[in-house]
């Protein structure tokens, strides 16, 4: 009777699933297009998973070939349970991000301001609602459109 085989799924699932955990600190959380939606993570764990799964099938359908059936599913729930915590302080954080005081309303005058058009000519705020430009403007403006783009910085 021979000893029965080490059953490396399991192992390599778990340890995928500790480096997704690390991996997102060390290095993702410095690069917005990976900290902003942990992306390469989810793909991590989805491997970590996969691995988890198919390691524990194989100790629960030949056990007299493969070890882990009790490694298996102890592994596979630590780490669904770091997973969902991970995804749960991941996506919550985003969500409680400090809202500007100072940031104009909705409807709400935005104050004067200067910046660079596309030929490098400063334009104010005042100079776009006051005068038109050109002889195919008759009246003046009634508004101007302000966009904002959320960042982290």
């Amino acid at each position: 009777m021979s000893s029965r085989r080490f059953n490396w799924y399991i192992w390599v699932g778990f340890a995928l699933t500790l480096a997704g955990l690390a991996s997102y600190f060390l290095v993702f959380a410095l690069f917005p297009v990976t900290r902003d939606i942990p992306w390469v993570n989810g793909l991590m764990f989805l491997a970590a998973l996969s691995l988890l799964f198919v390691g524990s099938r194989r100790a629960f359908r030949e056990p007299q070939v493969y070890r882990g059936k009790i490694a298996g599913p102890v592994l596979s729930v630590l780490s669904v349970l770091l997973i969902a915590l991970f995804a749960f302080f991941s996506l919550s954080f985003t969500k409680r991000l400090p809202s500007s005081a100072a940031a104009p309303r909705v409807g709400q005058r935005a104050p004067d301001f200067a910046l660079l058009d596309t030929n490098g000519k400063s334009v104010t705020l005042a100079e776009l609602l006051s005068v038109p430009r050109g002889a195919a403007y008759t009246t003046p403006p009634k508004g101007v459109l302000l966009v904002f783009y959320r960042g982290y910085w």
